[in-house]
């Protein structure tokens, strides 16, 4: 049965983050997730937690322990990257101790070790700066990458430059040139994966879309005047349309590759509210900000295809040479899950917005990791203001 006009325009601004589920059921309404009032109660919104007690194994007890020390951890982690000054070597999340740990070089003066102390962070000693492996990681950005080398970031837990290798590939001739010439631009691990990441854009499908020509993306986050997704779903002035095909807006600025973002503008009686749909499986998630969760934070996606799944921050700053030899830098690497169609989708921690689908490898019933693309890159890279509760 078609929806009536009626019941469309009181969602629209549901719509515009993701549209309805693929029955044709309603999601939950933006009325029904948690009001500001109660979030200093709670940590995030009960589908929320449902979620992490699915995906991670934990007790509600747990999620919401965990959920309030990632808040901690990210609220503290820009003072003790200030503390440690140039001895700077990186942070994460210690979901064990529940703490931020901050990377210290080994030559770090005592007053650096104590003012990072007093932060309320762990330390551990490195041999690198976040800075030289970030000018390591710049260098072989440089390089020409064959397709047996799917990415490549600096892990600063391991203090080196992790260069991943599509399984089978590793005595390839030009894979072992390129890791080569890596090595000589700092320290290098090779790790390997089972097979070459892929942007997640799929072709006409049934589910909840927005479309552009015959492809399907996801909707990633409201900002005043549209929504952010991915780049590689569509170009600079292609047309935009809903679930029903109606018209919603015009891509107004894509990147890809090198960057994978765009950002679309809303017409048309459609508008936005600064929600994350749940599918029906989760309550949905209201929007408050965009602090940036460490590595080691867990995080969920929301997309049309495979609705939501959470998992963890893997790796900051990461480049992708994805199968069809798109080169993406600046991706954020999760051990989430997603498949065709969940491209540009929302990736959110707590009720912070992280970034936008951009790709992976895998599924949603074998596992996989995927990459998005920070959301603050796209705010700032198009002069865009989130839209927040």
């Amino acid at each position: 049965m078609r929806r009536t006009r009626l019941r469309h325009l009181g969602l629209a601004g549901l719509l515009v983050l993701g549209s309805l589920s693929a029955v044709g059921t309603l999601p939950a309404s933006a009325a029904e997730a948690p009001s500001p009032s109660s979030s200093a109660e709670q940590p995030a919104s009960a589908g929320l937690l449902d979620a992490m007690q699915r995906d991670f194994g934990l007790t509600r007890a747990e999620a919401e322990d965990r959920l309030a020390a990632e808040r901690d951890a990210t609220d503290l982690e820009p003072a003790a990257r200030r503390a440690a000054g140039k001895a700077f070597g990186g942070s994460w999340f210690d979901a064990d101790a529940g703490k931020l740990t901050v990377a210290v070089t080994s030559d770090a003066a005592p007053s650096t070790l104590r003012a990072v102390r007093a932060t309320g962070a762990e330390i551990r000693t490195v041999e690198h700066s976040a800075q030289q492996l970030d000018a390591a990681k710049a260098r072989v950005d440089r390089l020409d990458a064959p397709a047996g080398v799917s990415s490549w970031h600096v892990d600063q837990k391991a203090g080196a430059l992790v260069v991943d290798v599509v399984e089978g590939q590793r005595a390839d001739n030009d894979v072992q040139s390129f890791v080569k010439q890596a090595r000589e631009s700092g320290p290098v691990t090779v790790r390997t994966v089972p097979s070459a990441p892929q942007t997640f854009a799929a072709g006409t499908v049934g589910g909840d879309p927005y479309y552009t020509g015959n492809v399907r993306c996801s909707i990633g986050f409201s900002v005043h005047g549209g929504f952010v997704t991915a780049g590689h779903c569509g170009q600079a002035g292609a047309s935009v349309s809903g679930w029903d095909r109606s018209y919603i807006g015009t891509f107004q600025g894509s990147s890809f590759p090198d960057n994978d973002y765009a950002w679309v503008s809303v017409g048309s009686g459609w508008w936005t509210v600064p929600v994350v749909l749940g599918w029906g499986t989760v309550s949905d998630q209201l929007v408050r900000g965009s602090n940036v969760a460490p590595v080691g934070a867990s995080i969920c996606r929301s997309g049309s295809t495979t609705h939501w799944h959470c998992g963890t921050v893997l790796a900051h700053n990461q480049t992708v040479n994805y199968s069809d030899g798109a080169v993406v830098h600046q991706l954020t690497k999760t051990s989430v899950c997603a498949e065709g169609g969940d491209s540009g989708g929302s990736f959110i921690s707590g009720d912070q917005a992280q970034g936008v689908t951009s790709g992976g490898w895998g599924n949603c019933s074998s596992g996989g990791e995927t990459w998005y693309q920070p959301v603050n890159e796209i705010l700032n890279r198009y002069g865009l203001t989130l839209q927040t509760a």
